[in-house]
């Protein structure tokens, strides 16, 4: 599983939200969806790159002409880059072959880059790649711009407020995502962590399949609500087969499972009946979980298999 890629203590997550609110201010975009990503680089007094850097020999050409002055404060890249961002030319580049919701998110992150003070200052040239935007070596920097993407796409609270209006169901942060101009994924751990009630989303990679195991997906993520972990503890599975209690929810050969009663144990050892229900976004398979006795009748009608 990989960590956690948005940690920040209080003070600098409350830093990084004024930054990321005062961005949404300048650009009067906290009441227009999905979010007006062409007026907030404008209010940022940042440029898009009309030209794609993502050519390989485009891309030496770029880093070559920048090596010389700027090399010290260049973050290496290890893999596929996926964004830039020049801070001695307030340009940032994005690769334009991944998905719009991607792209979007990307923007975000590389203004957080060029609008958080600290970092315009201290790099300026700031590169991002799927590496360094992983988890395992998400360093200050890159926790920063994720949390102020974050606050800017989901319009600080608004993701939260429209979801307590919906029903209780992975189908929610699915419909909002289209709304807020989010991924599927990222509207999902929105649901589960800013939820008031207990709930856990669960975010695997695609399924597999393997001789004597059958089918099975690694878990990539999981994102527990508060109140989750307070009651359940954080999750530590590492991967879901079919003798995993989620194993029989797996999708396979379709896209959603319905919602199905299963058992989780809490942190005092008491086993809850909880509904868990699936959904596969092609990229990764999403799963949803939370007690019953979450719900009421007004929030939620459940089938159980």
């Amino acid at each position: 599983m990989k960590p956690d890629d948005s940690s920040l203590s209080p003070v600098d997550l409350q830093f990084i939200e004024r930054r990321a609110s005062s961005l949404l201010d300048r650009a009067d975009a906290w009441n227009r969806y999905p979010v007006p990503i062409e007026d907030l680089l404008a209010a940022a007094e940042v440029k898009l790159a009309t030209h794609s850097l993502f050519d390989p020999s485009n891309l030496l050409a770029y880093l070559k002409g920048k090596a010389e002055d700027v090399a010290s404060n260049v973050k290496s890249a290890v893999s596929k880059i996926l964004g830039i961002y020049d801070a001695a030319e307030n340009l940032i580049h994005v690769d334009a072959t991944v998905g719009t919701s991607k792209q979007i998110f990307l923007k975000l992150h590389e203004t957080g880059h060029h609008d958080i003070p600290t970092h315009k200052k201290l790099f300026r040239f700031f590169q991002d790649c799927e590496k360094t935007l992983s988890p395992e070596i998400a360093d200050q920097f890159e926790r920063e711009a994720n949390n102020f993407a974050r606050f800017v796409l989901f319009k600080g609270d608004a993701f939260m407020r429209q979801a307590a209006d919906h029903p209780f169901e992975i189908k929610t942060p699915i419909k909002l995502a289209s709304v807020f101009g989010a991924s599927i994924y990222a509207s999902a751990r929105e649901f589960a962590r800013t939820n008031t009630r207990a709930c856990v989303v669960y975010v695997l990679e695609p399924i597999e399949f393997a001789d004597g195991v059958g089918a099975f997906a690694k878990v990539r993520r999981v994102e527990p609500s508060s109140s989750f972990r307070a009651q359940f503890g954080y999750p530590t599975d590492e991967t879901v087969t079919s003798a995993h209690f989620l194993g029989p929810l797996l999708p396979i050969g379709r896209r959603m499972t319905r919602p199905t009663v299963v058992s989780y144990v809490d942190l005092n050892g008491t086993a809850h009946e909880c509904v868990a229900e699936a959904f596969d976004t092609k990229h990764n398979v999403l799963f949803l979980m939370y007690p019953i006795r979450a719900l009421t009748s007004s929030t939620v009608a459940l089938t159980v298999s």
